[in-house]
């Protein structure tokens, strides 16, 4: 019996496997090459630096200078924020006090033009990215607060030539340890003016200094222009409707023109090329023979050319969360129900902007004249509160339609889902100071005999009609 040999399998040994998993957008192509070209890593701040804002500066100024459409959109975008301006609420358990100080700082608001300024603001943070203004003592201004808002453009904020290598210095703001903004450097004249030089400058706290931006990115410390992805869209606009209206306007310089259907050296009479002829109105004459008269066809403005108008002027708006109704100031295109839909994201973004305003704004602004305020006797009571409770009341909404919105409030009250407060905010009004004007208007009406009881009016929703 011949010995035979079993055959042992080699023992398996584990690798480990690594997978390879890819992005499409990570791929380049020779398809995509030109199109992330410009792609880079820099950082915010990097990327966001003191060249690249002011040509972005420059340009939005100069679009909105002169685009109508960019010029109506940041308007709206101010009136829409600020409003006739913000109302302050003091939240304290003293009554008399709180309208005390209120009545106030609403007459120093006034005073100030507080409400221009904050409008004044959101164009420049549109325009320019950021709004820089400069809390400072007028003597001019009446009343025991000489607190004024100065106002100061963002070219003027840069660093000056002696804080040039200060690895802390970043574009006119010195930061602290921690990365916060520890002093400003403003120049005392505009780059633009030739009295301006760098070394020409004032340095300023963080806390008299407001800087209002929005921040794209972690680490960013300046703004960028809101409109930045909107310029070249604008620019687009601008130039199809004057290619439009030049082609319009060339074709419409002919008056008429010859042509004949003879071949060349046919029995067509001679006629000089692109010889002109003037003719008078309501005259009647005789062609060569072998001519035909025509006038040359407009084919400009195509049917597309409102479309596309629209198309372009819906992408520019969604950069800046508005609808196209709004930006276009134009809602022939929609009904009842979408126009409302699209509202309601464009009030929520506003709701957002006035939080962020309230908060980095007019509470600086406030601490600053509550600071002023209590150095006076009328106010000393100011000097024993540490934090002043309050809150800000904007501009309400208006709906459209008024009667049906007054029965859902009354439909909302009555269900205990939402309060007094709560309704008079959506309004942009103080429910304190509604219900007490309220109750005098009520005994007024007593005494004279003209109260008497009404019924709230009703009005059944129709769907379809909407």
């Amino acid at each position: 019996m011949w010995p035979f040999r079993t055959k042992t399998k080699p023992a398996r040994i584990s690798l480990p496997v690594t997978l390879h998993a890819k992005y499409d957008a990570a791929q380049t192509t020779r398809e995509n090459l030109r199109h992330w070209a410009m792609a880079d890593g820099l950082s915010a701040d990097a990327a966001a630096s003191s060249d690249v804002r002011k040509t972005l500066r420059q340009r939005a100024r100069y679009e909105v200078s002169n685009n109508s459409y960019a010029k109506g959109i940041i308007l709206t975008l101010a009136n829409d924020c600020v409003g006739t301006g913000p109302r302050l609420q003091v939240l304290t358990e003293d009554d008399a006090f709180n309208r005390k100080v209120e009545g106030a700082f609403s007459l120093w608001a006034q005073r100030v033009g507080l409400a221009a300024k904050l409008r004044t603001m959101r164009m420049a943070k549109s325009t320019d990215g950021e709004a820089f203004a400069i809390l400072t003592g007028n003597g001019a201004i009446p009343g025991p607060v000489k607190l004024d808002v100065h106002l100061v453009e963002a070219d003027r904020v840069c660093t000056p030539h002696l804080k040039l290598m200060d690895e802390n210095t970043l574009d006119g703001i010195e930061l602290d340890a921690f990365g916060n903004p520890a002093r400003y450097y403003i120049l005392r004249y505009h780059p633009g003016d030739l009295r301006a030089t760098l070394d020409d400058f004032d340095s300023i706290g963080a806390d008299a200094v407001i800087h209002w931006f929005r921040a794209e990115r972690p680490g960013q410390h300046r703004g960028v222009p809101e409109i930045t992805p909107a310029l070249p869209l604008f620019a687009q606009l601008r130039r199809y409707t004057l290619a439009v209206l030049g082609a319009a306007e060339t074709a419409a310089d002919f008056a008429a023109v010859l042509f004949t259907d003879a071949p060349a050296n046919g029995e067509a009479a001679s006629v000089e090329p692109m010889d002109v002829v003037e003719l008078e109105k309501r005259m009647a004459t005789v062609l060569p023979d072998g001519w035909k008269l025509g006038q040359i066809k407009a084919e400009q403005p195509a049917t597309a050319y409102g479309e596309f108008k629209r198309e372009i002027l819906n992408e520019i708006a969604r950069c800046l969360n508005l609808p196209y109704n709004i930006a276009a100031c134009n809602s022939s295109g929609y009904n009842y129900a979408s126009g409302r839909l699209d509202h309601q994201t464009y009030y929520k973004s506003i709701r957002v902007e006035q939080a962020d305003m309230a908060s980095v704004v007019l509470d600086q602004i406030l601490a600053a004249w509550i600071y002023e305020a209590m150095l006076s006797s009328e106010f000393a009571a100011l000097r024993t509160l540490s934090n002043l409770p309050h809150q800000w009341f904007f501009d309400g909404t208006e709906h459209v339609d008024p009667a049906k919105e007054a029965n859902a409030q009354a439909t909302r009250l009555q269900s205990n889902t939402t309060t007094l407060a709560a309704e008079y905010a959506r309004q942009g009004k103080d429910w304190e100071t509604e219900l007490h004007q309220r109750a005098k208007e009520k005994k007024l009406m007593t005494q004279l005999g003209l109260l008497e009881e009404t019924t709230p009016l009703t009005v059944e929703d129709d769907d379809e009609e909407e």
